[in-house]
């Protein structure tokens, strides 16, 4: 039996906007809609280092399987085989000397594999420090070290710029959109916010209530088509 187009649509309204309501709860979801999306999502606190909020309108960068820029505002990161990490595993991309290539950030190989590195945290320039232990060769006293493993990198697009979303809170740019990309708390972006994390980009309010008109859209539009199928029934038995 073919389906109507008129339903086909209707359904396929339905589905994005049930796609939305799901994101409510993604940390740094963006929705489908812009009639859903929240003033300000906002940032919530954690006793977690290693979980930043970005500058409105950034985001945080990495690399997919191909090489391609994958863009997020989720900065829930861990540290995993001594690399920094976002929160779908792939590794956070930022400077480690000055404004050079953007890289992988990790702690150094050695200290990783000695086990000398602690309190890793992300400060409000996107700075990624830990304490080293050492000991001093002429006292034999333990110290501490701080060191900076690497910069994380921030980008911006031009206002009105559609990003392409590979899932809630990451996504790809469209291939003519060049980003800005930049370093917290230079002349061109903000500080980041240590121990926060974006909250969802999605008005649960608003999105139900839309989800709400899909549907009814979709009741009226089948009690119209029902109505028409009857109709043509009584007409065909009036034939007969």
């Amino acid at each position: 039996m073919l389906v109507n187009p008129a339903t086909v649509a209707a359904l396929e309204r339905i589905s994005a906007r049930a796609a939305d309501v799901r994101m409510a709860f993604t940390p740094g979801a963006i929705p489908g809609h812009d009639d859903v999306a929240a003033a300000h999502a906002g940032a919530r606190a954690l006793h977690d280092p290693l979980s930043v909020a970005a500058p409105e309108h950034t985001y945080f960068v990495a690399r997919d399987e191909r090489g391609r820029a994958i863009y997020t505002r989720d900065g829930a990161m861990t540290i995993d085989a001594g690399v920094l990490r976002g929160s779908d595993g792939r590794a956070v991309l930022g400077y480690v000397d000055g404004d050079g290539a953007l890289v992988p950030l990790a702690i150094d190989p050695v200290d990783a594999a000695l086990g000398r590195a602690a309190g890793v945290r992300i400060e409000r320039d996107g700075s990624v420090t830990y304490s080293r232990s050492v000991i001093d060769p002429r006292s034999g006293a333990r110290e501490l070290q701080r060191v900076v493993a690497g910069r994380i990198a921030l980008a911006r697009f031009a206002a009105g710029t559609r990003l392409q979303a590979i899932d809630a809170s990451h996504f790809i740019a469209p291939a003519e959109s060049i980003p800005h990309i930049g370093q917290p708390s230079d002349a061109a972006f903000g500080a980041l916010e240590p121990q926060h994390r974006e909250r969802s980009g999605v008005d649960i309010d608003r999105a139900l209530a839309r989800l709400k008109d899909a549907y009814l859209a979709f009741d009226a539009l089948s009690a119209g088509q029902t109505a028409q199928w009857g109709l043509g029934k009584t007409a065909m038995d009036l034939v007969k």
